[in-house]
Order: structure tokens, then sequence, then C-alpha cells
């Protein structure tokens, strides 16, 4: 990443910290429609995601986030790794929340008992929540996805483009989403969280 770029912009945590969490690490498969977030490729073949672009995406669906009543955003992960950051996220901010298992006619089906009618959605893979994007789609509800290299975007609204299916990357983009979300709704004083509340356990 060019130096002087650097030194212009300022990231919501340091830069090392994306490095260290693996946010910048692909796969390696890149799609066309994730060629835009790529920021190089490594001899070893890996997609390097642009951690300024994830910072500025971060920041752009905290704003759009912090419209709604935190109560109809619904977080998904059929990703384990993925498990505690959701939790975590919807606890800090007042989210629902549904990990593992994505039942069908969860959005569709108001005669199923945990029919629920959120008004936004943020998936932690458009590939493992497949069956959720899918739904709010048919219904018309805005999606967020956290999409790696090797992603489709064409059902996503807002990409945030990171390594989904790291560990330490998705408890870095959901703490930083928790507290950028509260402080734009004027309620950064409730984020009392450190990123190791978010952190999967191994």
């Amino acid at each position: 990443m060019d130096a002087d770029l650097e030194t212009k912009y300022e990231t919501l945590t340091p830069s090392d910290e994306y490095l260290v969490a693996g946010v910048h690490i692909g796969t390696q498969q890149k799609t066309k429609d994730m060629r835009r977030y790529i920021y190089q490729v490594r001899p070893d073949g890996l997609y390097v995601l642009d951690i300024q672009m994830t910072d500025k995406r971060i920041r752009d669906v905290a704003k759009f986030l912090a419209r709604y009543e935190s109560s109809s955003i619904l977080a998904v992960s059929a990703r384990q790794y993925g498990f505690v950051p959701v939790n975590m996220f919807s606890k800090a901010i007042g989210a629902k929340h549904i990990v593992g298992r994505f039942v069908p006619g969860t959005l569709t089906n108001p005669s199923y008992k945990d029919y629920i009618e959120p008004e936004v959605i943020l998936v932690t893979d458009s590939i493992g929540d497949t069956q959720a994007v899918s739904e709010a789609v048919s219904i018309g509800l805005p999606v967020i996805g956290m999409c790696d290299t090797n992603n489709i975007t064409s059902n996503i609204d807002l990409v945030i483009p990171t390594n989904n299916k790291g560990r330490k990357a998705l408890a870095i983009v959901y703490w930083l989403l928790a507290r950028e979300i509260l402080k734009e709704k004027g309620e950064g004083d409730r984020f009392t969280y450190e990123l190791v509340d978010f952190e999967a356990s191994l």
C-alpha cells in the first residue's frame, strides 16, 4: 500500500491491527464482483484485500445501520467463527441474531414459530448464509454482506470486503461495526467491550 496514502487516511483502528487480525487475507480464488476490492496477489496465489476499502466500508455500513432501530437489524452467521462475534454484536447494539442453521421460512413463513420481520440483514458470508440472503432478497430487505475474494455479490446491497473465514478477522469487523453504530447513534459511551470479547475460542 502506498505510504503517502496511508498517512492521509486514518483508519478506525491502527492498520497493523487489521493486518494482525488477517482482515486482508483472501482466498486463492477471486470473482469478478470482488476484483475492485483486491489490492494484490501474493506469490503463493492468495488474493489480498485492500484494508482501506474495508475500513471505509465499515464506516459506510455503520452510518447506514445507525438509521435503523437496532431491534430491526438481523445479524446472521452459519460460520462457527462468526457465532461469538455475531452474538456480541447483537448484545452490544440490541440487534437480533441467528447463528448456526438458518431455518427456511424464518423470514418468509408467518406460521413458523420463530418467524421474524427485520428491516435489514447483515450476513457473515453470502455463501454460507445463502438461505438468509435469498429470503431477504425475496421480500425486499437490504442485505449487507461480509465478502471474501471468492464471493459473488449480486444479491448484496452493501459489501464489506474482508476475510470472512478467520476468527480474528470476524471479531475485529463486528467489534468495529458495533462500536461505530453506537457512535453514530450518539450512544458511544454504551460501548464498553474489548476486541477480545468478540473473539471466538480456538
